[in-house]
């Protein structure tokens, strides 16, 4: 698969400044009077909404449907797993685990339960002794004694897969034994289908320039495909048409877990200890999700901007982007004050794109750069209850930093929506006067205004402590790493949203400004945004692999994030539609527990 067609655009969003390509600050000498009484009750906005004093204004509607989840139906929701006993349960399998963690000595073995304990999603139990087991597998196999070379495929990618993943650095080249003078990997191998699909999978943490890593996709994925119409193996076909329709490493964690789950129960070799230990963590940790999203959903209800009638109410949507990004359960805070994150961007985003006028835009953009809620009272009613909530939340997580790490957070934070406010305005512009960017210039500008820069920056104060001098000076205009995982989210939803907001009028996504900038069909645009999306994860293994001033929890949330937005695009909008796929995945990870049999 060729690259380099793309590697001009990510280099663009590589070098761009912020500050520089975003509307310039300017006075606002057109007001919208809104209403400046006391604020009124909450109920009565819906109808209270468009009381502007000029009632001549013509504005655009989503359409989007009411949530199908409200916040009566998330606070009944219990479990029976929240309770001591099941924790007792939960640390007794985690013993009879460690114990079969020290008892291995194959390297084979090994990394082969760590593959399953990161599947099954009980792998955080045992990071130390991860690590101790692939620190030795890393310097007996590559500490200056050369590869080994007498491994099996399988066991090869498997390995390298596992340590790539967990940042270790291992060259390509351990894939060159299967290959012939040309650099063509031996037919031969085709005849070991476990192996071929390990070499699938490992061959997605590849970075720039690897071009054994990117035979090694091509050719796996070409056999696959053939293995898929002939074989009889139930269980490995699943596997296999599971990593073809997207592989592992840019899969949403979580579901793969329950989708893992389910086809771990019917295999010869499963380990009921390990299923046990899966099944019973997967509802432990679901019931400590069920009380996070009932908190985040208390809070939504309290702001009342899910009674506006033109912004999608979608708090479950948006607590499901915080299990894609960290469903451990000592994350619960992040989930939390990330539901708000999230729910926020969700409001302003359709203030933005399809309710406020131009010269509201271009005032309520002005008010947030100034963060001051005396501005506020220019604004017209809906956005002061925007502007206000915004305000509330992002000072009272500045606060929580102030308190916990001592570092006053609140410049880089209002910063971060700033940014994302001038970059929607200037998408806002470019609809009002029909302009089509390029395809490049729409990137350099829709990478921030995906908000994941925001997301990124939010979490990092989320948790981190120490906070870092060094990681501080790279989040004044955002690292590379966040830049990349932006890319991805950014091209995902255009993927799956475009046909939507086109038919609604929104701004042209990256899809038409490909098809406007060079003639190419829609399907030919499709393409090659999945091209310039596989380009992207390529850049971000390479910032995966570098040494970073960032802990490991916030380079794992950012491309967790990163891997959620596949997810949640993979069938369409999945966060503004939320009765197809979505319910599904609602129901599946946060609603029905894994039934267990009784003790």
């Amino acid at each position: 698969m060729a690259y380099s067609m793309c590697l001009s655009v990510l280099d663009s969003v590589r070098h761009c400044n912020p500050a520089a390509l975003l509307p310039s600050k300017k006075p606002v000498s057109h007001v919208t009077k809104g209403n400046r009484d006391v604020p009124r009750p909450f109920q009565s906005m819906a109808l209270e909404e468009n009381s502007s004093t000029d009632s001549t204004i013509v504005r655009r509607s989503g359409n989007y449907h009411p949530t199908i989840w409200n916040d009566d139906y998330i606070q009944s929701l219990t479990s029976e797993y929240g309770g001591e006993s099941y924790t007792r349960k939960i640390d007794n399998l985690k013993e009879e685990v460690t114990k079969m963690l020290h008892k291995m000595v194959d390297p084979l073995k090994q990394v082969e339960m760590i593959d399953i304990l990161q599947r099954l999603g009980v792998s955080y139990h045992f990071e130390d002794e991860i690590r101790r087991i692939l620190d030795k597998i890393h310097n007996t196999h590559y500490g200056g004694r050369g590869v080994c070379k007498e491994k099996s495929l399988y066991a090869t990618a498997l390995e390298f897969r596992l340590l790539r993943q967990k940042r270790y650095n291992v060259p390509q080249e351990v894939f060159k034994s299967f290959t012939n003078e040309k650099g063509n990997f031996y037919e031969c191998i085709c005849d070991d289908p476990k192996g071929m699909l390990a070499l699938y999978e490992a061959s997605f943490l590849l970075i720039e320039g690897e071009s054994i890593l990117e035979e090694a996709r091509d050719f796996a994925s070409k056999h696959l495909k053939d293995y898929v119409e002939k074989s009889k193996d139930q269980n490995l076909r699943a596997m296999v048409n599971h990593a073809l329709e997207l592989p592992l490493h840019w899969r949403m964690i979580r579901l793969e877990v329950r989708w893992f789950i389910d086809v771990y129960r019917s295999r010869e070799d499963m380990n009921p200890v390990l299923l046990q230990l899966a099944e019973l963590d997967f509802n432990v940790v679901q019931a400590v999700h069920q009380e996070d999203l009932k908190a985040a959903s208390r809070w939504w209800k309290s702001t009342g901007l899910g009674e506006l009638s033109f912004t999608r109410d979608r708090v479950m949507e948006n607590f499901l982007w915080t299990i894609g990004a960290s469903f451990q359960p000592q994350f619960g805070y992040l989930r939390k004050m990330s539901t708000r994150i999230y729910a926020l961007i969700t409001t302003i985003d359709d203030v933005y794109d399809v309710y406020g006028t131009l010269d509201e835009l271009e005032l309520f953009t002005d008010v947030v750069e100034r963060w001051d809620v005396n501005a506020m009272e220019r604004l017209p009613y809906y956005m002061q209850l925007c502007f206000l909530a915004l305000y509330n939340s992002v000072n009272e997580m500045a606060f929580d930093t102030l308190k916990e790490n001592g570092f006053n957070s609140i410049h880089y934070l209002k910063k971060g929506w700033a940014d994302l406010c001038r970059s929607y305005l200037l998408e806002a512009k470019w609809y009002y006067s029909g302009y089509t960017p390029s395809l490049q210039e729409y990137i350099e500008n829709a990478w921030i205004s995906i908000s994941a820069p925001l997301i990124l920056v939010h979490s990092y104060f989320f948790v981190t402590n120490p906070i870092t001098k060094e990681a501080l000076d790279l989040l004044e205009d955002y690292p590379n790493i966040f830049r990349w995982q932006a890319m991805i989210v950014r091209l995902a939803d255009d993927l799956g949203t475009s046909k939507e907001e086109l038919e609604r009028g929104d701004t042209p996504k990256s899809i038409q400004c490909y098809m406007n900038d060079t003639g190419a069909s829609e399907d030919d645009a499709r393409e090659y945004i999945r091209n310039l999306i596989s380009a992207t994860w390529m850049k971000f293994n390479e910032e995966l692999a570098a040494s970073s001033p960032f802990s490991e929890t916030v380079i794992h949330i950012g491309m967790n994030f990163a891997r959620m937005s596949q997810c949640m695009y993979q069938h369409g909008d999945g966060h503004g539609i939320e009765d197809r796929e979505t319910k599904d995945r609602v129901l599946a990870l946060l609603i029905h527990p894994i039934p267990l049999p009784k003790d």
